[in-house]
């Protein structure tokens, strides 16, 4: 059977999402700063929560990211799970440090559109081209 045809889209979504499962493997290292950390559910995490969430969120972009590429129906559920992830951490985190400086306005607001945008950029196109996952 023919795989269905993923095009350049969802081939940049797929590479995106593998490029963030690798950074997140690397966060509990430290390799951006000695404040790099893992954050989920709004909260930057410390410790073996750290190491553990990072694993578990890296395996799960990387799966993602897998799916996107192999065009597996399994793909468009996950872009649910990770778009509404993204809106609930970006959210939380936002309410939960907001009065403490972290950087320069105009990088917090391109970050922010980048995190909705590509998550539900591809959530869309996936959506989009449901007839032909696998």
């Amino acid at each position: 059977m023919d795989q269905p045809k993923r095009g350049i889209l969802l081939t940049i979504f797929s590479v995106l999402f593998l490029i963030g499962a690798i950074q997140d493997a690397l966060k509990p290292f430290h390799l951006e700063g000695p404040q790099t950390a893992l954050v989920f559910l709004g909260h930057r995490l410390t410790g073996a929560a750290n190491v553990v969430m990072s694993i578990v969120l890296a395996v799960f972009l990387f799966s993602y990211a897998a799916g996107i590429w192999r065009m597996k129906k399994y793909a468009l559920a996950m872009s649910f799970i990770y778009g509404v992830y993204v809106l609930i951490n970006l959210t939380v985190f936002t309410i939960t440090y907001s009065g403490q400086d972290n950087g320069p306005v105009s990088f917090l607001i391109a970050f922010t559109l980048g995190a909705i945008i590509i998550p539900w950029g591809a959530a869309i196109t996936l959506w989009r081209n449901r007839a032909v996952l696998a």
